[in-house]
């Protein structure tokens, strides 16, 4: 492993989607993006997962889509709360969603089809560090809410994996506490 990889993989650290800014990466940026991230273990070449990109005014359709779900649970919910629902998907200039199509096989069980989508996430991540670029792998409740995932245009059987945010950091937060190896590290047999 290069140097350089090494220093890319202990400096990563998530930004958080209100500490992104422009630019985001470009379409052949996000095409290599998407590639690198595709290009994940998956026993069975099912491709058990799929993108949505989130740019532009779509980012903005897609956030009235989470405020509605929001006010009809929460309908003592005030203007500046909704606001907060209507701007989940706005804070950075890119957002693609990676889609499990995790599914019932004869021969791969469906966790690995799930992990699969979860590697996705992190190679799109990883990768987008290695542009120079900022990122942030979450899921809200909005990642969960059937309504929500319809109207995003999901299949029942379809979930999230994860929402990843993309930009340009407009700082650089701390690293936060990282566990202790003795603490999660056990050898068999000894």
């Amino acid at each position: 492993m290069s140097n350089a990889t090494i220093e890319l993989l202990s400096a990563r650290r998530s930004v958080a989607a209100r500490q992104m800014q422009a630019p985001a990466p470009s379409e052949d940026e996000l095409n290599t993006l998407l590639t690198l991230a595709a290009r994940v273990p998956d026993h069975g070449k099912l491709v058990p997962w799929r993108f949505i990109v989130f740019s532009g005014e779509a980012r903005v359709k897609a956030g009235e889509i989470i405020a509605a779900a929001f006010a009809a649970d929460n309908p003592e919910a005030d203007e500046k709360r909704l606001a907060a629902e209507r701007e989940r998907l706005t804070g950075a200039p890119l957002v693609v969603a990676v889609v499990s199509r995790a599914a019932p096989h004869a021969k791969i069980p469906e966790w690995e089809q799930v992990l699969s989508s979860g590697a996705v996430c992190m190679n799109l991540v990883v990768a987008a560090n290695a542009m120079g670029f900022a990122t942030s792998w979450i899921t809200e409740w909005y990642a969960y809410d059937r309504r929500v995932l319809e109207a995003l245009g999901l299949a029942a059987s379809e979930r999230i994996a994860g929402f990843v945010h993309i930009g340009t950091a407009s700082e650089t937060p701390a690293d936060r506490p990282r566990p202790e190896l003795a603490s999660i590290v056990t050898r068999f047999g000894e």
